[in-house]
């Protein structure tokens, strides 16, 4: 038997992969990135077993604050520095964070302890913002954790896929470019115009005052 569970142990992987950053544009002061979180497991750990969802840089200093009351004695990763949106001048820069932000996510599933805080899990498996994140993992919401991630029916695609599959009764949007993303330049900022060229409408609003 315990040969079975090491063999087990060894075969089953968690693939986190940060990506396709995404500028928003709420009005002329505030404008923010958010990221794709597309993770793959065959894990036990993990409710869905392939997960799409988007988060911005200030949720994940929400998420580090939040393991740091579970961690203990662990010392958790550090996220990449915090800058400004009109700091991040160049593709690079922000490719730079991504691979930051990926870094310190593969190094958080792999810790067991860390694993068992339903937080983490809403904020990789969740469409669900910081509030609503904070008060399911409390048991203050009529949905549980598992229905949370549920309730998210995104799965992983394939960049190039997600791309050529975009479908065309999307509203579109008027557009300019910066770092070489599509922004919306409406003023309501709910839209996105993406690569393909339709607008992807945001499921939750979010402010962009304070970290982006």
């Amino acid at each position: 038997m315990e040969r079975m569970l090491e063999n087990l142990s060894k075969t089953e992987f968690v693939s986190i992969t940060v990506r396709d950053p995404r500028v928003y544009k709420e009005d002329i002061w505030h404008t923010y990135i958010d990221y794709e979180i597309c993770l793959e497991t065959n894990s036990m750990c993990f409710r869905r077993k392939s997960s799409s969802v988007r988060r911005r840089y200030r949720e994940f200093v929400w998420l580090r604050q939040s393991l740091l009351q579970n961690a203990l004695i662990i010392e958790l990763p550090k996220l990449p520095p915090w800058k400004p949106f009109f700091h991040l001048s160049s593709p690079e820069q922000v490719t730079a964070r991504m691979k930051g932000l990926q870094t310190f996510l593969e190094i958080v599933v792999q810790c067991p302890l860390l694993l068992s805080d339903s937080r983490l899990h809403l904020f990789l498996q969740s469409e669900l913002s910081v509030r609503r994140m904070e008060r399911c993992a409390r048991g203050k919401t009529r949905y549980t954790v598992a229905e949370a991630i549920q309730r998210s029916s995104s799965a992983c695609v394939p960049l190039a896929e997600d791309k050529s599959s975009c479908d065309s009764d999307y509203e579109s949007c008027s557009s300019s470019s910066v770092l070489g993303l599509s922004v919306d330049t409406s003023s309501s900022g709910h839209f996105l115009d993406t690569s393909c060229g339709h607008a992807h409408c945001l499921c939750e609003g979010r402010g962009s005052r304070g970290l982006s």
